[in-house]
Parts: structure tokens; C-alpha cells; sequence
């Protein structure tokens, strides 16, 4: 029996090619670029919206219509329908994004049959990265030194350094722990909390402390940076708010690679004002895009990334060869070895 795979959102043919290398005989790949959005960088999941012609939206329906398997979930049309729904047999969707549980939700497949895996695991190194830029753009004062070179001043000043500070980490799966890995490489005190309670995943993460989920606070304050990297879910939902941030040592660093809404954020624009943020780094914010009224736009404390600190050119690359390996264990029925499979329940 041929299984049909739709790819729908943008993807290079080498990469299309290297999918249908997986069971030529078996697997049948609808890949219609025109129908696609446009790229408009490298590794680009969303691109510019598709204006389709009415036979384009006929094939578009079409080949959803007779899709078993989704690379992405589909956009809806214009007026908000569509979408998934032109996918009536579909029991398997490969998502792009390692946060995919909202969407879910928002879908209403929590109770359905069909099989949906994150793309985790492909974002946590250079996602780590983006948390390091931002630290050493605080303790190394680059605002100064851009501001210096701007009025062709030469003026030397102390900086700091992240040696021997204490980096807290909220969420220690595939993103907190290379998060964590860089932080031990710069010689700092690496404390974390996450869902397991046991004191004892200290040693087994290879870092200084672990701090239950109860002791949230206790682990803040201990730190003079705070990395958040946690999905959005009902028990996420604001946890890092008011309290959480007066917790914190003053003049604590942040910054956030997980979901916005983790974040109270009228309550991080305030700790910012008032100076018990020193800085912050932003990859992802409540509402997306960053809406051109927000204060954190203009606050010279604040580096904005528009959700792009885990896009490289070797992303869909990367998230392929993770399709590829689930591909083979779905056609051969090994359900159980299939990697990232979302738990529905709780939306990670």
C-alpha cells in the first residue's frame, strides 16, 4: 500500500528528494512549490503567503484531500477555513516547530487518533547561542561600546564577566540543557528547575543544583541570569510574573527562548523599568509579532529577536532527517520508536 505524504509549507526539493529516497515504492510525495509559500530566508517554515488561482486552490485541495501523512500543518485560506480540514484521512502530521501543543489545541486534536511530533531537538545549540549573545551583550556593556564608536570616542571602561555568576534555568529538556552546557563552558554556577522533583537530576545534568518545581523562587534567588526555555501549557502559563522577577537577585539578566506567554510581561516591562531586570533577551514575546505599541521595543535594556534565534540554514535540513527516521519506523509499524511524539495531554 502507497502512503501519500503532502508537504505543506516550504521546503527545498533536495530535501523533498531525500524523503522520497526513504521507500520509493511505498511513499508517494505531493510537492507542489507553486502552491507553497514563498521562502524568504533560508530554513523558512512560514514564508510570504500563497495567492493561489482557483485551480491552484483546486490542486491544493486535491492533494490534501489524499494526504495519509502532513509535513507541517497547512495554513487555512484567506477567510480562515480550510486548512486541516481539507485533510479528512490524514494520521500523521510532522510539525516544524518544537512548541506545536497550542496549536494542537487550537485544532481541537487533543482527543483525535492522529499522531503529531514536534520538531525538538533541531533548535537547542543555536537557540543557546542566542542566550549567550545576549548575556555578553549585558555584561560586556556592547550598547556603550556601539555608542562609543558611534561618536568616535576612545574611553576605556570596566566590564563584568559570566565566569562565577549563577545562571538559573527554567526547563531542562533538549534546550535548558545545552543552555546549560555553554553556561558550565563559561565557567558559571548552573542552578535549574523543571517537571521532575528529584534533587538528585543535578548530577545527571552535569550542573551545580536542582531546585524542584515548588522551589521556584528559591532558585531565583540565587540568580544573576535567568534563561527560560519551557513550552506554553495551562501549569506554564505566567509563571514567570511579578513575584518571580522580585525573587530574582536585583539586577538579574533575562532572557526567554521558550513561549511568551510563560512571561507576565507587563509585569518584565516593569522589573525593566525600575531596574530589577537589568537587561533583558527576548526570542519570543506574548503576542507575535512584538505589536509596534509594545515598550520593549524602545527600552535601550532590551534585545528583540522576532522569534528567529533557532533559524539557520541547516534547520529544515535537520528537521528532515528527524521526519525521515520517523518515516521508516511508521512504515514499519515501530509506532514506538517514532521520536517526538507530542503528548496530547500535556501539550509537550
Amino acid at each position: 500500500m502507497t502512503i501519500t505524504i503532502f508537504i505543506a509549507s516550504p521546503l527545498s526539493q533536495d530535501l523533498v528528494d531525500q524523503i522520497r529516497a526513504v521507500d520509493p515504492m511505498r511513499v508517494d510525495v505531493i510537492y507542489e512549490p507553486d502552491l507553497l509559500p514563498r521562502m524568504r530566508f533560508a530554513s523558512d517554515h512560514i514564508g510570504v503567503p500563497a495567492l493561489r488561482t482557483p485551480e491552484q486552490q483546486t490542486r491544493w485541495r486535491e492533494g490534501l484531500a489524499t494526504a495519509d501523512i502532513l509535513w507541517d500543518f497547512p495554513a487555512n485560506d484567506p477567510d480562515g477555513g480550510g486548512g486541516l480540514a481539507y485533510a479528512p484521512r490524514v494520521k500523521w502530521i510532522q510539525g516544524t516547530s518544537a512548541g506545536i501543543g497550542q496549536k494542537v489545541k487550537a485544532l481541537g486534536l487533543e482527543r483525535s487518533s492522529i499522531i503529531c511530533t514536534t520538531a525538538r531537538g533541531v533548535h537547542g545549540g543555536q537557540s543557546a547561542e542566542f542566550v549567550f549573545l545576549a548575556l555578553l551583550m549585558h555584561v560586556k556593556n556592547i550598547r556603550h561600546l556601539e555608542e562609543a564608536q558611534r561618536a568616535h570616542r576612545w574611553a576605556e571602561y570596566c566590564t563584568d564577566e559570566l565566569a562565577g555568576r549563577t545562571l538559573g534555568i527554567v526547563g531542562v529538556g533538549h534546550m535548558g540543557s545545552r543552555v546549560a552546557a555553554l553556561g558550565k563552558a563559561f565557567e558559571m554556577r548552573v542552578v535549574a528547575t523543571g517537571r521532575e522533583g528529584r534533587p538528585e537530576r543535578a548530577a545527571v545534568l552535569g550542573i551545580d543544583a536542582y531546585f524542584p518545581p515548588a522551589q521556584l523562587h528559591a532558585m531565583l534567588a540565587e540568580a544573576d541570569a535567568l534563561v527560560v526555555t519551557v513550552p506554553h501549557t495551562a501549569e506554564t502559563e505566567r509563571m514567570i510574573d511579578a513575584a518571580a522577577f522580585a525573587a530574582l537577585k536585583p539586577g538579574a539578566a533575562f532572557v526567554n527562548i521558550g513561549r511568551g506567554q510563560v512571561v507576565d510581561e507587563p509585569a518584565l516591562v516593569e522589573a525593566l523599568r525600575s531596574g530589577r531586570i537589568a537587561f533583558a533577551g527576548l526570542d519570543v514575546v506574548e503576542i507575535e509579532p512584538l505589536p509596534v505599541t509594545s515598550p520593549l521595543w524602545d527600552m535601550p535594556n532590551v534585545l528583540i529577536s522576532p522569534h528567529s534565534s533557532s533559524v539557520v540554514p541547516a534547520l529544515h535540513a535537520r528537521v528532515t532527517d528527524l521526519f525521515c527516521h520517523n518515516l521508516r519506523c511508521y512504515l514499519d509499524g515501530r509506532i514506538d520508536e517514532m521520536r517526538n511524539i507530542l503528548d496530547k495531554a500535556k501539550l509537550y
